[in-house]
């Protein structure tokens, strides 16, 4: 998983707790991760370093972790809108940004770091409403929501999220109803 990540979820740590939360996850974690902790934007490191993080991080603050996942998912889809403007400029609306995830913006990504292993998102439009399938080999799918939601955010636009599990509770598989509210 690439370092972004990783230094981004630190990030909304310090931000959203403390930057004394973050000291202490890292260290709680510390023993579990390759990494020591220390990571770099670019790097790459193993996506259980951060299920150790959220762990520690709910563990200590009293949040359960899928929602901790799904808050880093729209604290990340912010910082993508920042650092990667031109995916989001290129979209009218989160529906029609949502559709060019797995065709278009994973398609870039893959052209600079060729080793990222993404998740797909299927998508499959009726008017104002987008039916969005995440598998992924990781259980993200908290944090695919969160990006949802964020990218809500960016666009000034309401809108409501159904979820289908179908990963029997592993988080990796999950369809995503999401309609804009017009």
């Amino acid at each position: 998983m690439k370092g972004i990540v990783f230094s981004e979820f630190i990030e909304m740590v310090e931000e959203e707790f403390s930057p004394q939360m973050a000291d202490d996850i890292i260290e709680a974690a510390s023993a579990k991760l390759d990494s020591g902790g220390s990571y770099t934007s670019v790097g790459v490191y193993d996506h259980l370093e951060l299920v150790e993080l959220v762990t520690e991080l709910s563990k200590a603050s009293g949040v359960e972790m899928n929602e901790l996942v799904t808050t880093f998912g729209t604290h990340l889809a912010g910082r993508f809108a920042e650092i990667y403007p031109s995916f989001f400029e290129k979209a009218e609306s989160t529906l029609d940004f949502l559709e060019s995830v797995d065709n278009h913006i994973h398609v870039e990504v893959l052209k600079l770091y060729p080793e990222a292993e993404l998740p797909r998102f299927k998508t499959q439009r009726t008017g104002n409403q987008l039916m969005m399938e995440y598998q992924s080999k990781r259980p993200f799918s908290a944090l695919a929501k969160g990006l949802i939601q964020g990218s809500a955010i960016y666009f000034g636009e309401q809108l409501s999220v159904e979820e289908v599990d179908l990963s029997n509770g592993i988080g990796n598989h999950m369809r995503f109803t999401i309609t804009s509210q017009l």
